[in-house]
């Protein structure tokens, strides 16, 4: 398989539509966890930190261990669905690399600005498949890290000098965990430009901009 980059203006502008969506969707997320740590409340990963404290908290202290199973239940269910997804869609890949000969002018048919190299459309799909790689390994870390707080949450504090597990430490391991499954989900939507990008980048850039409009949408909360 060659990745040989052509030094066309067509593959110019590729890699140049690449580095500015690239670099756009990084100043976000900058600016994004800036908002948390300075107004957590204005966010919905803020105040899901906080709601997730105050939860924690309220099942260790009175016992609500049959209600604590269940959530982690369900988180556990999603993101393992979340993570089987991922390894679908990376097989998926796998086929198109196989067979993208064949269905090259699908994608060549509207990428008038764009270059038709063969190693610039494999370096796409190469990056489209890093992309869910991340998602899947964040899933999973997700599973396991709420398979070890369902264990953490029904430790009785009175003990805690002895076996070291504190209502502090679980708040911050299930941070921890949701964490990865965020970073799993941002993976998701970040797939879209990339796939946007094998038919050219414009359409990636201008799937970059309504994927900046839905993020600020759902990761900031009105007063």
């Amino acid at each position: 398989m060659s990745f040989d980059i052509p030094t066309s203006w067509h593959a110019f502008f590729d890699i140049l539509t690449f580095v500015l969506c690239t670099v756009i969707l990084a100043v976000y997320q900058l600016r994004l966890r800036r908002h948390i740590r300075n107004n957590p409340q204005a966010t919905i990963q803020g105040m899901n930190a906080k709601a997730r404290a105050a939860w924690i908290e309220h099942v260790m202290t009175t016992g609500r261990d049959v209600m604590a199973v269940q959530t982690f239940r369900n988180s556990t269910m999603a993101a393992t669905l979340m993570a089987s997804t991922a390894v679908l869609l990376i097989f998926g890949i796998f086929n198109i690399l196989a067979s993208a000969d064949k269905i090259s002018p699908a994608f060549h048919s509207i990428n008038s600005w764009g270059s038709h190299d063969t190693g610039v459309r494999n370096f796409k799909l190469m990056l489209l498949m890093v992309d869910f790689f991340i998602a899947f390994f964040s899933f999973s870390l997700a599973v396991r890290g709420y398979h070890h707080a369902g264990y953490l949450v029904n430790v009785p504090l009175a003990n805690s000098e002895q076996h070291g597990v504190t209502l502090k430490k679980v708040v911050k391991m299930l941070d921890r965990t949701s964490g990865y499954y965020s970073i799993g989900m941002r993976s998701y939507y970040f797939a879209v430009p990339v796939v946007m990008w094998l038919f050219g980048p414009v359409w990636m850039f201008v799937s970059t901009l309504v994927l900046l409009i839905i993020l600020n949408h759902l990761d900031h909360l009105s007063d």
